[in-house]
């Protein structure tokens, strides 16, 4: 994993795991690897990596078994707020540097409509070859 300088790496731990929870790669219930598995597999010290879980347990996320290690809550309703918490600044993000380029909400819009139409001829096309 390459890390942003400019987000903490703790910060950006919490997001690669949130989105594999979110596209099922970790599904409810799911173990996570031990602490220091995940700190050797993503070159990051042990304690930045309790801190992303830690984070990720109090908000509900992952829940710690003493003695078992941590789990991906089976809990639907944390699942779908973290859903929503992801698209809307994935979305804030996106529209925040649309902005600055001085890009107008309508034209935003169009484009948007007009690259999902290419992605669905795209998916189109894949499918059938």
């Amino acid at each position: 994993m390459e890390f942003d300088d400019k987000v903490p790496i703790y910060y950006q731990i919490k997001t690669v795991i949130y989105d594999q929870i979110i596209a099922g790669q970790l599904a409810p219930g799911d173990k996570l690897p031990a602490v220091r598995q995940l700190a050797v597999s993503l070159t990051v010290n042990v304690n930045t990596v309790q801190r992303a879980l830690r984070e990720m347990i109090d908000e509900g996320v992952i829940i710690s078994q003493r003695g078992k290690g941590n789990f991906v809550t089976d809990n639907a309703d944390i699942v779908e707020q973290l859903k929503e918490k992801l698209i809307n600044r994935y979305l804030k993000q996106f529209y925040d540097r649309l902005h600055r380029l001085k890009i107008s909400n309508q034209q935003i819009i169009d484009e948007v409509t007009a690259y999902i139409e290419r992605q669905g001829d795209l998916n189109d096309n894949n499918a059938e070859s």
